[in-house]
């Protein structure tokens, strides 16, 4: 049965400003994708369609997490000292080890998805471990609750422990079982394939690892030009790239099939056009950049470029897992930027909202919006804790996104239909 859901609308239909409709409604097909969106109810058609109010509460587009690592979570807060390359050899990659046991893994994946359900993230690019069974567990869990997700068996091969190593023929052979399993069309959980950066990759594993992009047509996901050691080292390992990006694009993951790239804080020149030319998009991740000390991302030239951002927690080099405070972390990283580049201006409100839903929805197909055609992952905000004073629907908002957490969340939807509470047990 087709729903229609009253509320107070807020979303963007593009960077410059916010929808709003107060007491508005959004027509809901059995699909999940958005019928329409109208002040009128009457303007919709409402024929045998069930209407549910919401009353004085806010409804908007869910969050997209475009780079988190599902592993990391007990690390979460842990070893906020270090730069990049030390922080992963001593506290994450210990950590990542420990995957390999199927039942550490589920207590630790359950947790993880729990937190990303109370900050209302409906849609993740996620990164594993190496472990095809403990990732394959992820999937099954993403399914379970409902939740969509692009999950990669992460691969690496060198400059890594033991444990973690693993050759280019069994990586392969792990990918393909997945792929076999889970790349269905229309899935709500799908593989993406992972290299974890090009320092743990040998030549021949990226080869792979771009060839089964090309023969199963899935998108990639990893690191670029997050710190300025791994780019000379990524130097020292190909000589024969021009940049970062190209050390991938040489390979074949980098926009042959949908690309995400987190971090690029020291994109710039060579690369940035090559990201420009082979649609690239950035995952944004302010407070994993920070922590780590590798620098604030140039978000505003990206978007004057016309690259497509979105925003990633990456814990756990980020140590926060509500995406509403990656909008605030990222408007904050662009005011500092803004004090190095004063032509190029701080980001606003409407704008990391819009790169948070829509643009970062894009990498999904059609999410993060209520226009007509999008599927239908939303949230019903009750702000009423913070709304003790006249303050306009935009106000609201804002305030939430600043100063409220999961007790606001009244419902998660994704693809139109309700998320419950996933265990943790």
């Amino acid at each position: 049965m087709k729903k229609i859901y009253k509320a107070h609308i807020l979303y963007t239909k593009e960077p410059s400003r916010f929808e709003v409709i107060e007491n508005g409604y959004v027509a809901v097909d059995d699909d999940g994708h958005v019928a329409g969106v109208s002040a009128d109810l009457s303007s919709l058609n409402s024929e045998g369609a069930k209407v549910i109010d919401f009353g004085d509460r806010l409804l908007i587009p869910a969050m997209n997490d475009m780079h988190v690592h599902a592993p990391q979570v007990r690390n979460q807060g842990v070893a906020m000292d270090m730069e990049l390359l030390p922080w992963l050899e001593n506290y994450t990659f210990p950590e990542e080890s420990k995957y390999s046991d199927i039942h550490y893994a589920e207590s630790m994946y359950r947790r993880f998805l729990h937190t990303q359900w109370l900050f209302g993230t409906m849609r993740s690019c996620v990164f594993g471990t190496i472990h095809t069974e403990s990732t394959r567990l992820l999937m099954k869990l993403y399914q379970e609750a409902g939740m969509g997700a692009l999950v990669g068996k992460v691969a690496m091969n060198r400059h890594c422990p033991e444990a973690l190593c693993e050759d280019v023929v069994a990586a392969v052979e792990g990918n393909e079982r997945l792929i076999a399993e889970f790349n269905q069309p229309n899935a709500l959980v799908r593989p993406i394939i992972t290299p974890r950066f090009v320092p743990s990759c040998t030549p021949e594993l990226l080869k792979a690892c771009g060839e089964l992009a090309s023969k199963y047509h899935l998108p990639v996901q990893s690191h670029l030009s997050e710190n300025t050691s791994e780019i000379a080292w990524v130097a020292e390992l190909e000589p024969e790239s021009k940049s970062y990006g190209d050390a991938y694009n040489r390979y074949g993951l980098f926009g042959q099939t949908p690309t995400i790239m987190a971090h690029c804080v020291w994109t710039d020149g060579n690369e940035l056009e090559l990201m420009k030319r082979n649609n690239v998009m950035v995952a944004h991740c302010p407070t994993s950049n920070y922590n780590l000390a590798s620098g604030m991302a140039p978000v505003r030239t990206f978007l004057e470029n016309g690259l497509r951002v979105g925003l990633g927690s990456d814990i756990s080099g980020g140590h926060d897992l509500n995406m509403f405070r990656m909008l605030v972390y990222a408007i904050q990283v662009s005011k500092m930027h803004y004090q190095y580049d004063r032509k190029k201006h701080f980001l606003t409100m409407p704008e990391v909202f819009w790169i948070a839903t829509k643009s970062a929805g894009s990498f999904f197909g059609k999410v993060g919006s209520f226009e007509p055609g999008y599927e239908f992952d939303a949230l019903v905000i009750d702000d009423s804790v913070l709304n003790f004073d006249n303050y306009t629907l935009l106000e609201r908002l804002e305030r939430f996104v600043y100063l409220g957490d999961d007790r606001q969340i009244l419902f998660r939807f994704c693809r139109g239909k309700v998320v419950a509470e996933p265990s943790i047990i």
